[in-house]
């Protein structure tokens, strides 16, 4: 697991004086990275960038698989979890209820408006980040030209634009106040605009622009922006047809 650790968030630096530690984020900036970036930015949580270098095999460390048997980040361990002892969680979607919970924001306690977060949000991790992944996948990584394989992605994220946009055409978030479903889906959206414009989804694209907007969103966006660079062919090998070991 690197040693290396990056500098503190700016959200960390105007934090209120709790004297809270710095809840430990295991990343790398992508979209799934970009989700609890932004969380933690909007909740002006204290948190220190651990960075997990994916290209490199980082992710396979075994200090790491502790904290993420999964291997693949985001992960986090807040200091002072439930009864004030650490806590380790991997998956974005599990660490954004997590912050939600723990600090009463963007994660409402009312059950009818909880369950459309929870509708948006779970919408994401199995739609809408899978499926984007697997387009950009096919269409920039894919050593093969597989032109159905192609088209059977980017049509997929297409027909999920369109969902998104009818449910903005009527609201200004996705489920009723600005809330973690909203993040969850920013930055997938925002990486899919390579392959896919939003020129046909004007709700969708107002949306985008109102997030974009937002401060805490153009940090959590900006967070570890050094790190990505050009895959090289021998991060590829790493990163792609793993199989279980």
């Amino acid at each position: 697991m690197p040693k290396k650790t990056a500098k503190t968030s700016k959200a960390a630096k105007s934090a209120p004086s709790s004297k809270a530690p710095a809840i430990e984020l295991y990343y790398w900036p992508t979209p799934n990275g970009h989700k609890i970036t932004i969380l933690l930015e909007e909740l002006k949580l204290p948190y220190v960038i651990k960075p997990v270098n994916i290209g490199a095999g980082e992710q396979f460390a075994p200090a790491f698989l502790k904290i993420s048997p999964n291997n693949r980040m985001p992960a986090i361990i807040d200091p002072r979890g439930p009864g004030k002892k650490p806590i380790a969680i991997f998956e974005s979607g599990a660490i954004m209820q997590y912050l939600g919970r723990k600090t009463g924001l963007f994660y409402p306690t009312d059950e009818r408006a909880r369950t459309q977060v929870e509708e948006w949000l779970f919408w994401q991790v199995g739609g809408l980040g899978p499926m984007a992944g697997q387009a950009n996948h096919f269409l920039n990584y894919s050593k093969e030209d597989i032109t159905y394989a192609k088209k059977r992605y980017t049509d997929e994220v297409h027909r999920l634009f369109g969902v998104m946009n009818k449910r903005l055409a009527t609201r200004k978030y996705l489920a009723g106040a600005y809330s973690i479903a909203d993040m969850a889906c920013f930055s997938w959206v925002k990486s899919s605009t390579r392959f896919q414009p939003l020129d046909e989804f004007p709700a969708l694209a107002a949306w985008m622009e109102r997030l974009g907007a937002r401060k805490a969103v153009q940090r959590g966006m900006a967070a570890g922006a050094e790190l990505r660079k050009p895959m090289t062919d021998a991060e590829k090998k790493i990163l792609f047809g793993q199989r279980a070991k």
